[in-house]
């Protein structure tokens, strides 16, 4: 299979570049960033019947970063380079499955998407996927591809759908001045979870578990698909359980003041969908009160009567919004466990105490 081939004239230091394009390409390297075409497929998912793999095309884009620093200044710049990004539109992609060949095409922004029916279901867990560019025609040859994975859950585990920013990642959503300084000085790596927060994710990962895989996680989040290796590379510091994320449109570098301020409605369809295709499963959503979720949930549950199980709202906002509480109420009307928490160790202690997590045991 074809993986991240390039046109060894735009590599640094390669025979027949010209001056000008040699120093052009050493300087881009040297601030990780790349002129070559880039595939960047993101965590699918599937179920015994559909499959969806989604991802970013791009012309220009940062390479990701492998070593982290304190340093002011590295991380500032770490952060510019995610919204440096150039969207390949209007090019078509294919992937190979089960001997099948399936395309897709980028749309302005640089996203595609591939949804294809099975014809029997997968083994549960996680399936390689690669993607191939083609280019502006079908019948060109691939020039480059990227990978990805898919996730096939258990159909009788819970699944649950957590926000990111205030819910599990100290963010502070509401206040963009804050949230600019934090993403601007910090790193995947040195930003900080609330305090029992990863503790409740792995337990609520293991509950009812009859098998060895975790149980399905879904990261639904306004922040944009800029921001995908950073919220990834977090996770993976604190050891949160491995997911599936579905973030909100890519921004460009102008719109970077803007970053977190998406509107929120998109949110709602993206839940729906995950819903939808997981109808036997009961489901938990987690999130916050700085920006919509409350509203979001409450609609969801509306939706979908029996379907969602419980609702944990982390409190960060100092004073509650007024619409937190009706939306908690009706919440609650409906039948939905629902808990409204500002440290952690609540959360968990309300897990236990509807059964939905066994008591922790000391080490935990």
């Amino acid at each position: 299979m074809i993986e991240n081939m390039h046109n060894h004239a735009n590599i640094p230091g390669a025979p027949g570049l010209s001056l000008w394009e040699k120093m052009r390409q050493k300087l881009l390297h040297g601030f990780r960033l790349t002129d070559q075409p880039i595939v960047k497929v993101y965590h699918g998912f599937g179920n015994d019947h559909m499959i969806t793999v989604f991802g970013h095309v791009f012309q220009f884009s940062p390479i990701p970063r492998k070593r982290y620093s304190k340093n002011f200044f590295t991380n500032t710049f770490a952060l510019l380079r995610l919204f440096m990004v150039t969207p390949y539109p209007n090019v078509h992609l294919k992937l190979q499955w089960n001997g099948q060949w399936i395309y897709a095409r980028s749309e302005k922004d640089g996203f595609f998407k591939f949804e294809w029916k099975i014809d029997a279901p997968l083994k549960h867990g996680w399936h390689d996927v690669q993607v191939l560019l083609l280019g502006a025609h079908k019948e060109s040859v691939p020039t480059t591809s990227g990978k990805g994975v898919i996730y096939i859950p258990y159909s009788n585990q819970y699944g649950f759908i957590s926000d990111i920013d205030d819910t599990f990642l100290i963010s502070h959503s509401s206040n963009l001045r804050k949230r600019l300084f934090v993403l601007l000085t910090e790193n995947a790596h040195s930003r900080k979870p609330f305090d029992g927060v990863v503790k409740h994710y792995q337990l609520l990962a293991r509950a009812g578990r009859p098998h060895a895989e975790s149980n399905p996680f879904f990261f639904v989040s306004s922040s944009e698909w800029n921001l995908y290796d950073y919220i990834r590379a977090f996770a993976i510091k604190q050891e949160l359980p491995q997911g599936v994320y579905l973030l909100n449109q890519l921004k460009l570098f102008k719109e970077l003041a803007k970053t977190g301020q998406n509107h929120h409605s998109t949110k709602f369809m993206r839940i729906v969908r995950i819903l939808e295709a997981y109808p036997e499963q009961a489901f938990i959503l987690l999130g916050d009160d700085t920006q919509e979720d409350p509203t979001i949930y409450a609609s969801i549950v509306a939706h979908f009567p029996g379907k969602i199980l419980a609702v944990y709202l982390r409190k960060v906002r100092k004073k509650t919004k007024p619409t937190v509480l009706p939306a908690i109420d009706k919440m609650k009307q409906a039948g939905v466990e629902c808990c409204y928490f500002q440290h952690s160790k609540e959360a968990i202690n309300h897990s236990v105490s509807i059964g939905l997590i066994q008591p922790p045991k000391p080490g935990d």
